[in-house]
């Protein structure tokens, strides 16, 4: 890490690394909610039914929950840079298949496909704590996630009238692609310009990638158990697309998606003991030690607020758009003010756990 000055100002050493990141960041963001302020339209080009729209909102973000993991797996093993590069390249195919989606169908798969580009934030996360020493790391991950996560205000604010300015019922595939482009032309200049670690400092990676570490008997099994939702959610948006909800999928498949998120479990399970076995055998020596409780409550904080924060940007320009009929502009406009805050508020909590410990501001 990197002990030069903190100067907002400053593009150069970790500076320079912290504005890309949160710039890398903010765009994630942007292409991931690029289509909440323009439902309106797509809902009528489509001929989409309210229920369908809702569908959308949900795959939005589904694949997002294994994403992060699979994407903080590959982080360790490769690098933020390539990881981080890649994400938004990638990403940026699904995005250019939903602005050109002609059916709910191929539109339901791109909205799905993009819930992978949500995992950015972890690959920030490991690159600006390479970077800053732990006096400033939270003022330096605050900048990152706020005004990262104000991509999907200014998506809110600013997609609405990009689709006018292309004009026509079908401007809003035009808006929407142009986020893809955005996305796939940074990912060039972030993997240019970035570089994992300071000159002469080391990029540690775990002795483990398969499945994370624990300490005792007993956090072995809290660690079984907290991977329980993700498979559970799972399996609950597989019976929302079956006969019992909108009918996307057959029985056959969700049954069979069923089984592979069991034997998915299971597989994982297993990674986990291969793993973590030997503390069956001996205790773990006190240095190495730590309590799982520490992570599930940060997840459980996690979960309150930011997942929160996912379901109400998704739906608000929405809401405003059909419950006040205002122009799609306006309503975007109005619902970019409900993530403005996270241009202070992200920043304020990190400075806060900088000088005043971390517990505190949780």
């Amino acid at each position: 890490m990197e002990n030069t000055k903190f100067s907002l100002m400053s593009f150069t050493g970790k500076m320079k690394i912290l504005h890309l990141s949160w710039i890398a960041f903010f765009i994630t963001f942007v292409v991931w909610f690029n289509f909440a302020p323009l439902l309106q339209m797509v809902k009528e080009t489509l001929g989409l039914s309210t229920q369908e729209v809702k569908t959308l909102l949900i795959l939005n973000v589904a694949l997002t929950i294994p994403a992060r993991v699979i994407i903080g797996m590959l982080t360790d093993r490769f690098g933020p840079r390539l990881v981080y590069s890649a994400l938004l390249a990638v990403c940026s195919i699904p995005c250019f298949m939903f602005a050109f989606a002609d059916s709910f169908m191929q539109a339901a798969i791109a909205r799905f496909m993009l819930g992978f580009i949500g995992a950015g934030f972890v690959v920030g996360i490991r690159l600006v704590s390479e970077w800053f020493p732990h006096n400033e790391l939270g003022t330096a991950e605050g900048i990152y996630g706020g005004w990262g996560n104000f991509g999907s205000a200014a998506a809110a604010f600013t997609l609405p009238t990009v689709a006018l300015l292309f004009g026509g019922d079908e401007g809003w595939r035009y808006a929407i692609a142009s986020t893809g482009l955005i996305s796939l032309l940074f990912s060039f200049v972030f993997y240019k310009n970035v570089s994992d670690t300071p000159k002469g400092s080391t990029y540690f990676r775990p002795k483990h990638l398969s499945a994370m570490e624990v300490t005792s008997k007993g956090d072995f099994y809290f660690l079984l158990l907290m991977k329980i939702p993700m498979y559970a959610v799972l399996g609950l948006l597989a019976w929302k697309l079956s006969s019992s909800g909108i009918g996307m999928l057959s029985d056959l498949v969700v049954n069979s998606i069923y089984g592979g998120l069991v034997a998915l479990y299971l597989l994982e399970a297993s990674q986990v003991w291969k793993v973590n076995k030997n503390i069956f055998k001996e205790p773990v020596e006190e240095i190495h030690q730590y309590k799982f409780k520490q992570v599930a409550v940060l997840n459980v904080l996690y979960f309150a607020t930011f997942g929160s924060e996912l379901a109400v940007v998704s739906m608000l320009p929405l809401f405003f758009s059909e419950t006040f009929e205002l122009t799609p502009v306006l309503a975007g406009m109005v619902a970019s003010a409900y993530a403005f805050m996270n241009l202070m508020s992200r920043p304020g909590g990190g400075w806060i756990s900088d000088k005043f410990g971390r517990k505190l501001p949780c």
